[in-house]
C-alpha cells in the first residue's frame, strides 16, 4: 500500500525547508532509523531521519528544492513493485508565486486599513529592467583611434593638450565640438585610464532566492522593526587597560577575544541590572524577567545569521566563555547546533568590532528587550589627568525596547558595562 512522506517541522518557527541532498535513491528499501535527506531549515541543516521502513518509489521534491512543512516530499509503498501510478499524495500543495509587475509606474504600495492585529501587506518593490537602448558616453578600446570629433576641435585639442576620450560631444550623433573642449580632462603624462566599453546594460541584474534561514531572519527581523519601538544608547569606552589584559593573558598561552571579554562583562552587568535581561511577551501583553542569564551571540554563517546561546554565563569564568563561544560557533557555522543552543537567550551581543566599523545600530532580537552593538577599537585622543593624550577607544550601543526599558535603564547598564571593560581585572574573578 502506498504511503506519503511530508516534509517535518524541524524547528518551532520553521515554514518550510530546502532538501539539501537525498540520502537515499528511488527504489531503495528503508528501514526505521535510516537517514532519508538533509534539510536547511530556518536554523540549521539537519539529517531527517525515517520513522516507517518501506521502499522509496518517487521523490516529489528533488534536491535543492523547497518544500513547505506538511508537503508531500516523497512516496513510499510496502512493496517494491506495487503500482502507485493512481495514488494522490497527501499533504499541502504550495502555491505558485504571483508574478510581480515590471516597470515601477504599475507599481502601487498596497494601504490596509485595518485593526493592527491583523497582517499588514507589504508593498510590492520591483527592480526598474535593464536599459537596452543605453550608449557609454565616453569612448574606449578600438573607439579610442576613431573619435568622432570636428576637424577644429582635434586640432584646438592637440594646442590645447587635452583628451578628447574624456568628454561627450554634444553635435550631431555624438560628435565632439569645439565648443565641448572646456570640459575635457588634460592629456598629460598622468591621466585617468581607459578601460573597454562595457558589454552588459546598465541595470541588468540576477535573483537569487533566499534561504529558509534567511527568509526567517528577515520575517522575524521585519517584525521585530515595525512593532518594537526602538531607541537607541551609545556610550564610548577606553579600551587601553582591556588590551594590557589580553596581551598577558598571551603571554601565560591564554588567548580570549575581546569578544569574549565582553560576553563576560556583560553578564556581570546584567546582574546588577536585572531590568535589562528582559523582555516582552506580545501575546500577553506582558513584560518577561527572565531569571537566568542567558546571552545569545550572533555569527555569521554562509546562510545567514544565527544566535547561539551561552546558557548562565554570568556563573562561568572568561576561559569557560571562550572555549564555549569556539564551540558554538564552528557548530553553527557547520550547521550542526541543536534546537536548544540557538532557541530562546535573555540579552544578545552583536559585535562587529573585527570590521573595524566605528558604529553601529542593531534590530532587537525578540522576544528579548535589547541588544548590545559592539564596534572596533579606534585611535583617538582622549582626556587622561586633565590632558590630552592618544588613547584608544571603542562604542557600545545599546538597542532597547521601550515597552520594557527607559533611557536611565539603559544608561546605567552601559555605564556598569564600561566600569567592567575599563577596569578588566574584575573579568578574572
Amino acid at each position: 500500500m502506498p504511503f506519503t512522506l511530508t516534509m517535518p517541522k524541524l524547528s518551532p518557527t520553521m515554514e518550510g525547508g530546502t532538501i539539501t541532498k537525498w540520502r537515499k535513491k528511488e527504489g531503495d528499501f528503508v528501514q526505521p532509523g535510516d537517514v532519508l535527506f538533509e534539510v536547511a531549515t530556518d536554523k540549521a541543516t539537519v539529517e531527517h531521519n525515517a520513522l516507517d521502513e518501506g521502499f522509496l518509489r518517487k521523490i516529489l521534491v528533488a534536491d535543492g528544492q523547497e518544500a513547505l512543512v506538511n508537503q508531500a516530499v516523497a512516496i513510499f509503498s510496502q512493496a517494491k513493485d506495487e503500482s502507485i501510478e493512481a495514488y494522490i499524495p497527501e499533504g499541502v500543495q504550495k502555491e505558485e508565486p504571483k508574478q510581480a509587475p515590471v516597470a515601477s509606474e504599475q507599481v502601487e504600495a498596497v494601504r490596509v486599513e485595518a485593526p493592527v492585529a491583523k497582517t499588514i501587506a507589504q508593498p510590492a518593490f520591483v527592480p526598474e529592467p535593464p536599459l537596452e537602448e543605453y550608449s557609454f558616453p565616453f569612448p574606449a578600446g578600438e573607439a579610442l583611434g576613431r573619435i568622432n570629433a570636428s576637424p577644429l576641435a582635434k586640432k584646438l585639442a592637440k594646442e590645447k593638450k587635452v583628451d578628447l576620450s574624456t568628454i561627450r560631444g554634444s553635435g550631431p550623433r555624438g560628435r565632439i565640438t569645439s565648443h565641448d573642449l572646456d570640459l575635457a580632462q588634460s592629456a598629460a603624462s598622468v591621466v585617468f585610464g581607459h578601460r573597454e566599453i562595457p558589454s552588459t546594460a546598465p541595470g541588468s541584474y540576477e535573483e537569487e532566492p533566499l534561504t529558509p534561514m534567511r527568509k526567517a531572519i528577515a520575517q522575524r527581523l521585519q517584525q521585530s522593526k515595525n512593532f518594537i519601538p526602538h531607541f537607541y544608547v551609545t556610550q564610548e569606552t577606553q579600551v587601553e587597560p582591556l588590551i594590557a589584559l589580553r596581551e598577558q593573558l598571551q603571554a601565560f598561552g591564554l588567548k580570549p577575544t575581546f569578544n569574549d571579554m565582553i560576553i563576560r562583562a556583560s553578564a556581570l552587568a546584567l546582574r546588577e541590572h536585572p531590568q535589562v535581561n528582559s523582555g516582552f511577551h506580545s501575546v500577553n501583553n506582558s513584560i518577561i524577567r527572565f531569571k537566568t542569564i542567558d546571552i545569545s551571540v550572533a555569527v555569521s554563517v554562509s546562510a545567514g545569521l544565527i544566535t547561539p546561546i551561552l546558557r548562565h554565563a554570568d556563573y562561568k569564568n572568561l576561559g569557560q566563555i571562550s572555549s564555549e563561544v569556539r564551540s558554538l560557533a564552528l557548530k553553527a557555522k557547520e550547521g550542526r547546533l541543536q534546537r536548544e543552543e540557538y532557541m530562546g537567550g535573555s540579552f544578545t551581543i552583536s559585535n562587529l568590532g573585527m570590521y573595524g566599523i566605528s558604529e553601529f545600530q542593531g534590530i532587537i532580537n525578540p522576544p528579548q528587550a535589547a541588544i548590545l552593538c559592539v564596534s572596533g577599537i579606534e585611535e583617538k585622543p582622549v582626556v587622561r589627568n586633565g590632558a590630552i593624550v592618544a588613547g584608544k577607544t571603542m562604542k557600545l550601543t545599546l538597542a532597547a525596547d521601550h515597552r520594557v526599558l527607559d533611557g536611565t535603564d539603559s544608561a546605567k547598564f552601559l555605564k556598569t558595562l564600561q566600569k567592567y571593560l575599563e577596569n578588566p581585572a574584575a573579568l578574572l574573578l
